[in-house]
Formats: C-alpha cells, sequence, structure tokens
C-alpha cells in the first residue's frame, strides 16, 4: 500500500482540500485498494476541526467529498506511516523538517514540485488570501500530476 500525507500549516484549507480531490482521483481510477491518502497540519490550533467553510465549498461545488475529514498535527509516527509527505509551502517543509529530519524511505516534497512550469511554487494560504478558487485550481493540478508521478513510480 503507497501511503500519501498532505500537509499544511493548520490543516483546514490546502491539506484537506489536496486531500479530497485526491481521494476523488483515486477511486475514479479504481486505485483505493493501491492508495491511502489523508493529511495533517503542522500547527495544532485546528486539531479536531471540520476543513474551512471555503474548502468545503469549492469541493460541494466540484461534487467532491470531504466526509469524515477533520484536522490532526503531524507527528513523527507519520514518517513511518507515509512513503509521501507532500507540504504546501516552503514554510511548511521548514516545519516538517523541525518534527523530523527524514527517513530515506519517504519522499518529502511539495505539491507543486510535481507540476512542471507551475504558476506559483508555493500553494498560496486561501485562510489568508480568500481566493479558494485559484488555490483549488494548483491543488487539483498538482494532485493530478502526484498520481501520475506516483502510478509510474510503482507501476500502478
Amino acid at each position: 500500500m503507497i501511503r500519501v500525507l498532505f500537509v499544511c500549516l493548520g490543516n483546514i484549507c490546502r491539506s484537506p482540500m489536496a486531500e479530497a480531490i485526491f481521494r476523488d482521483l483515486i477511486q475514479k481510477a479504481d486505485l483505493g485498494e493501491k492508495i491511502e491518502v489523508d493529511s495533517g497540519g503542522t500547527g495544532s490550533w485546528h486539531t479536531g476541526e471540520a476543513p474551512h467553510s471555503g474548502t468545503r465549498d469549492i469541493l460541494d461545488k466540484q461534487k467532491i467529498s470531504y466526509e469524515g475529514m477533520r484536522a490532526r498535527q503531524v507527528s513523527k509516527k507519520d514518517w513511518d506511516d507515509f512513503n509521501y509527505i507532500i507540504a504546501m509551502d516552503d514554510q511548511n517543509i521548514k516545519d516538517l523538517h523541525h518534527i523530523e529530519s527524514s527517513n530515506a524511505n519517504n519522499v518529502v516534497a511539495k505539491l507543486m514540485d510535481f507540476v512542471d512550469n507551475p504558476k506559483e511554487t508555493n500553494v498560496p494560504d486561501p485562510y489568508f488570501t480568500g481566493d479558494f478558487d485559484y488555490t483549488y485550481e494548483l491543488v487539483s493540478q498538482g494532485c493530478s500530476n502526484l498520481l501520475s508521478y506516483i502510478r509510474d513510480k510503482h507501476n500502478i
């Protein structure tokens, strides 16, 4: 089983959006038996909360489920549990390295690293920008490319 963890600051906007989109892509590709997905935040402020209303609204528009999703904080154990730890921005990467320095068995990267010539190298946080549509556009592209990368790398 290939396991993917999406990470942002509070786990209520970008990373649950990525989790929901990626889960939807996995289901449509009939890969649910081969790939699992989760999300977490580097901070604990929103632990236990549902995704932000802006994230829920854009996912509802796209008919993508976020059922049962609750914010949680990333922990050292995640390095043992996940093959791919995918952050939304440079600060998330720095924060992740403070939690756990490295593990040769993980890929720790930014979502936009999987996009050729991305519009942005970091996914802007809509909690601060208010632009959930733009975040959705970037996250969708990144998730699609990440899934292609994983399928190619693991021959699935």
